[in-house]
């Protein structure tokens, strides 16, 4: 959520802003709803004092000997209109918030303008493109032929977009994991958690999945429904809500393993083939809370993680500056990393980067204490994939794959895999 003192101090500045990413502000509506809220606030506080003054005469009129009925009955009228004022305060403070809670973060000014993903903007590239003496299939492909891929009884037991892995697959997926869990949480100093994969609506406002992204979310009906989570980011952003924290308790580094559950109502029909967009699959999630002055360098440290990962794994990727229309909801600047994948000759996104500001923590009234003025402000919030298990597995089959369609495990993971170098039929 923006800081309303912005739009009341700078909306068109805001509006050529969120222009950029193709949302229109409706400013007319705005300072409409605004006005009414001003003069409303103005009534109920001259009311609310008109009031009280009323109340303090009674006592004195009655220790006078006087009639005290006409100041009650001022006091009963005026208490009604109040109320009356209080109630239209309210409502209209409630189309204030749904109006404000529609409307993305602001734009980082590095962020380059664009409407389409052919538009981002490419930082660097690392490793070079593996070069076959023969066609490299598709993980799909592969995975059948090794018959350890089963789309056939994934759709049985859940239907389309879902996979069964089974044997070295499944055991070699499981690896990535660990793999890359003891990276993040031995060398880059993140805390590893385990979390609910369910969460109710209130944590999943904070981070800014509702009401904007609802259709894409999974509800569990009950006595008090819950939401399986999107991605891990929603549980562990939430750990500082409602909080105020300590500036000695900054930066803190989050990380968790979880399956992530999306129903993907915008792409029927796009990435039908194989696991690249799935209902359920799983990821290794970074979260960074910082000081607001550290936003920016966490962002690069948060990628720079990433990366390691698939630098170890020796695997070939880019980084991928989100343009201004393909930037998230949420985000005020994007990395993407995309990996290389023979089988589709083509970078995927495997990783997202994102830093938030302020954006979740107004949100979520996540805090933390300034020193300099003692004042309580909002925390920044900064998330990203390290990285998503299934698009790792992918890639590492579609890279390390031999012509008889035998797969060869990188050296990293072997450890993971009691010393196993090849997965064969």
């Amino acid at each position: 959520m923006l800081d309303p003192r912005l739009l009341r101090s700078d909306l068109d500045g805001l509006a050529r802003n969120l222009a950029r990413r193709g949302f229109v502000l409706d400013c007319a509506l705005y300072q409409r709803l605004e006005d009414e809220r001003k003069t409303l606030q103005v009534n109920v506080e001259e009311l609310r004092r008109l009031r009280n003054e009323r109340s303090k005469e009674i006592g004195k009129v009655k220790t006078a000997g006087e009639n005290i009925e006409p100041l009650k009955a001022e006091v009963e009228k005026l208490g009604a209109l109040l109320a009356d004022s209080e109630e239209r305060l309210q409502g209209l403070q409630l189309k204030l918030d749904a109006f404000l809670t529609g409307i993305p973060n602001l734009l980082h000014d590095s962020v380059p303008d664009g409407s389409v993903e052919t538009t981002n903007s490419i930082v660097r590239s690392w490793g070079e493109v593996p070069k076959f003496e023969f066609e490299p299939k598709d993980h799909v492909t592969l995975g059948e032929e090794l018959r350890m891929i089963d789309f056939e009884a994934a759709a049985k037991l859940s239907g389309s977009r879902f996979v069964v892995l089974h044997g070295m697959l499944a055991r070699l997926h499981r690896a990535l994991i660990q793999f890359m869990l003891d990276v993040h949480v031995n060398e880059h100093g993140y805390t590893e958690s385990y979390v609910p994969y369910m969460v109710n609506d209130s944590a999943l406002f904070g981070t800014g999945q509702l009401p904007k992204f609802a259709s894409d979310l999974f509800t569990i009906e009950g006595e008090a429904p819950l939401r399986l989570i999107p991605t891990a980011e929603v549980p562990l952003s939430n750990f500082v809500r409602d909080r105020i924290i300590e500036s000695d308790d900054l930066p803190m580094r989050f990380t968790a393993h979880t399956p992530c559950f999306r129903s993907e109502a915008g792409s029927y029909g796009k990435d039908t083939r194989g696991m690249i967009r799935q209902h359920q699959f799983e990821k290794v999630e970074l979260v960074h809370i910082v000081e607001p002055q550290d936003s920016y360098q966490a962002l690069e440290d948060l990628l720079s993680h990433a990366e390691v990962i698939l630098q170890r794994l020796g695997l070939a990727y880019r980084v991928v500056t989100l343009c201004a229309g393909d930037t998230g909801f949420a985000s005020a600047k994007t990395y993407d990393l995309e990996v290389w994948l023979p089988g589709q000759d083509q970078y995927r996104e495997i990783s997202s980067c994102s830093n938030c500001e302020s954006f979740q923590a107004r949100r979520m009234q996540a805090r933390w204490r300034n020193p300099e003025t003692g004042k309580p402000e909002p925390v920044h919030t900064l998330n990203g994939s390290g990285v998503a298990a299934g698009r790792a597995l992918i890639a590492v089959m579609e890279n390390y794959q031999l012509e008889d369609g035998t797969l060869n495990v990188p050296s990293v993971l072997q450890p993971y895999m009691s010393g196993i170098k090849q997965i064969t039929a």
